[in-house]
């Protein structure tokens, strides 16, 4: 019989995805994940616990869509489930990266959501980026915190504990990430002079309408 051939472009491109947070200051030890959609019907996961300079392609989980998570060595991300409640809910996402980015999780801890202080905020595709409610971390109540706040939106803060960002592929997933940090610090110094001046809707509709056409968007 022949044998079934796992291509694993998917699985390389997580790992150099999580090499890229870490070298970026986006991730620090083991903090963070990444994941990418698999055909059919599943999608791949960093493991849990593993720093990026130990990950392989071996160390990459496989897992399903639409049904409980299997028991799998390595163990998979303890975040699986925001994972997989967007790829089910959201079939135009292709990847999504998890971090505890420094200046975005200071504001996560405070609740704050990013309003749109600059006009760059609508690369997460809205006028805000959003702060989903705490739960603890790696819960489905967590998961549906943060399905809410990414509702027509591409990247989220989770209070108390870090950044959600989505892409096309692993890598889009983690500039956007990186985009969303930026953002974040240029914020956290702009509060420190008092209340930044905030766009209002119409001049974000413009800017909105404009990035319809700028980048690799998702639809």
């Amino acid at each position: 019989m022949e044998s079934i051939h796992i291509s694993t472009a998917p699985l390389a491109e997580l790992v150099r995805t999580m090499q890229y947070l870490d070298h970026s200051g986006l991730t620090t030890g083991s903090a963070g994940n990444a994941s990418c959609r698999a055909d059919p019907g599943g999608f791949w996961i960093t493991p849990s616990a593993v720093p990026p300079g130990a990950l392989t392609t071996a160390s990459i989980v496989a897992m399903p869509l639409g049904s409980p998570a299997p028991v799998s060595t390595p163990r998979p991300s303890s975040e699986w489930r925001m994972h997989h409640d967007i790829y089910r809910e959201r079939p135009k996402i292709g990847a999504i990266v998890h971090t505890h980015s420094t200046y975005a999780t200071a504001l996560a801890c405070r609740r704050k959501s990013i309003p749109a202080f600059h006009y760059m905020v609508a690369v997460a595709g809205g006028n805000s980026i959003r702060c989903a409610a705490y739960a603890t971390f790696g819960t489905q109540e967590l998961s549906d915190y943060a399905m809410s706040a990414l509702s027509g939106r591409e990247a989220c803060l989770l209070a108390n504990h870090g950044v959600l960002a989505l892409g096309i592929t692993p890598m889009g997933a983690a500039k956007l990430a990186l985009e969303v940090e930026e953002l974040a610090k240029q914020y956290c110094i702009a509060l420190q002079q008092g209340d930044p001046a905030i766009l209002d809707e119409e001049q974000m509709r413009d800017v909105l309408k404009k990035f319809e056409s700028y980048g690799q968007r998702i639809e």
